[in-house]
């Protein structure tokens, strides 16, 4: 049984089409870029950014620039207060649920949480975090 050559033709156009795909798909996952599940941002950058976009697309005038400014300083005001208002009661919810865990755990678990506990705060400190909820 023999091929034609229209038949030939046609399998080597299938193989080559088949390895462009192939290394198109490859060089896709390749260069995907990963995700990074840190969303520790810093303020100013943020600020940076967003000020930039600001007046790349709105095309924003200085004045309006300096009021922009003016309003952002204005709202970290306002959540900084809102933060220290709040900041007791949530140390309040967290001291509760520090002591209800202890409450359920032995002698030798109590030691350990405690251990935990300040690895937790430590690492928080260090990233410059606020303190979280009780480990």
């Amino acid at each position: 049984m023999r091929l034609s050559k229209q038949s030939v033709l046609l399998y080597l156009s299938l193989v080559f089409l088949s390895g462009i795909a192939v290394g198109v798909l490859g060089f896709r996952l390749y260069t995907v870029s990963t995700v990074n599940a840190t969303t520790t941002r810093k303020p100013e950058e943020w600020r940076k950014r967003y000020l930039a976009e600001m007046q790349t697309r709105l095309h924003l005038k200085s004045e309006q620039v300096s009021e922009l400014n003016g309003i952002l300083d204005e709202t970290r005001t306002r959540f900084h207060e809102v933060r220290e208002r709040t900041r007791p009661e949530f140390d309040n919810i967290k001291a509760q649920q520090v002591n209800k865990v202890r409450g359920i755990l032995d002698e030798s678990q109590r030691s350990e949480y405690e251990k935990m506990r300040q690895e937790r705060e430590a690492r928080e400190k260090a990233e410059g975090r606020p303190p979280g909820p009780g480990l």
